[in-house]
């Protein structure tokens, strides 16, 4: 429970937004995440990096299944970071440096202090350029990181950096010379990363469980070859707006009330003919905290799908959260489904979908003269006049 007190910041900070938080030691034996197979929290944190196995029915597969319902994890480590943080680290597309002896260096980005060559405690303002992420008041101080590398796996494309480190950092053990060049190095490390899982689940992995403390919350900073010093490290705000994100507290998206008619209409048909004008609407709000308010943007598409998109329209919106648009039906009869299909950085994803059959026209309502078959009409009563005359000349002619 060291960690209780020496992160009191960071965690009254949560406890402030609205959370109440249950502190647990890694290895009580009746450590649980869900009971009758009810989760018994909304969101975990982890911050005990060396534990090599949780007490209780939690494990590395509890974790998985945890995020995979649909919930919240943030995750602290650091130099004595242990098989079991780093396995679940990798499970989210982010592997920290192989040697446990490494730690993060840099020697242009580092933070000045007392400590002449301790080139191990960073100050790094290189963030992510999200005002969703990280709210809309600029990070002015930088962020103080002492803690361990990581690189962000290719082949995840759902995982970002946050707080990226330097192009002069790398990877090293700093008691030890260096015989091999580092495994990573420069901009490919990130310090901090954030997972937005694909059922909506937020992940916060950093390499420093250090950076939540009280002590690098209150610590004056000023940055290498910087001559501003500032009074506080912007690890407060940081992991404040940050926390904010991954507990859905922001970027948080709904939509409701999908509805479509004809145009001129107000009912919702159970089938559409080909070539009818319809009218589609959704409201979309946003979740600032403490109520839902309407979501105002100009890139949110609405699909015309089977097998694959016959119209795609943007949707216009009132600026009250309410878009819509109107379009022809195609002339294709089949099953199709309006979808809105809304992806974007920080946000969650909206994946919505509503079936509708469409049907050709009756035998009685197509047209009785169609204008383009006009020349097919006048050969027709061409080829009938001209075998009457023909019938009549050889019957009546000698």
């Amino acid at each position: 429970m060291a960690r209780r007190s020496s992160h009191s910041i960071f965690f009254h900070s949560l406890q402030s937004g609205g959370f109440d938080l249950d502190f647990k030691l890694a290895d009580d034996p009746k450590l649980a995440l869900q009971r009758y197979g009810q989760y018994l929290y909304d969101a975990l944190i982890l911050f005990s990096p060396s534990t090599e196995r949780f007490g209780g029915s939690l494990d590395l597969k509890a974790v998985l299944d945890f995020v995979d319902s649909g919930h919240d994890l943030i995750l602290a480590a650091d130099a004595s970071a242990s098989d079991l943080i780093r396995n679940i680290a990798t499970e989210f597309g982010v592997d920290f440096d192989e040697d446990q002896s490494n730690v993060l260096i840099d020697h242009t980005s580092y933070a000045v202090s007392g400590t002449e060559g301790d080139h191990t405690l960073i100050a790094s303002d290189d963030f992510i350029k999200s005002d969703v992420i990280l709210g809309k008041t600029k990070i002015e101080a930088p962020v103080l990181f002492r803690g361990i590398a990581h690189s962000l796996n290719a082949a995840n494309s759902l995982v970002l950096k946050v707080l990226s480190a330097s192009p002069s950092a790398y990877s090293s053990n700093p008691s030890s010379s260096q015989l091999q060049p580092p495994s990573l190095t420069g901009s490919a490390i990130s310090l901090v990363s954030v997972v937005q899982a694909r059922n909506n689940a937020r992940i916060l992995i950093s390499g420093s469980l250090d950076m939540f403390s009280n002590r690098l919350f209150s610590s004056a900073v000023q940055k290498a070859g910087s001559t501003h010093k500032f009074a506080k490290s912007g690890n407060k705000q940081f992991v404040t707006e940050l926390s904010k994100w991954v507990f859905h507290e922001r970027g948080h998206l709904k939509a409701v009330n999908i509805r479509h008619h004809k145009v001129g209409e107000t009912d919702e048909p159970a089938i559409y003919r080909i070539k009818d004008d319809l009218h589609f609407s959704v409201e979309i709000y946003e979740w600032s905290g403490n109520s839902w308010e309407p979501y105002v943007a100009n890139d949110v598409q609405v699909q015309f799908y089977m097998m694959s998109p016959y119209v795609l329209k943007t949707l216009e919106t009132d600026q009250k959260g309410l878009y819509s648009t109107s379009f022809k039906v195609p002339d294709v009869y089949g099953v199709f489904q309006f979808k809105v299909e809304y992806q974007k950085l920080g946000y969650t994803t909206l994946s919505l979908s509503k079936q509708i059959p469409v049907r050709p026209f009756k035998h009685n309502e197509y047209e009785r003269f169609i204008t383009t078959a006009f020349p097919y009409y006048g050969a027709s009563f061409t080829t009938m006049a001209g075998f009457f005359i023909f019938c009549v000349i050889f019957l009546y002619h000698k």
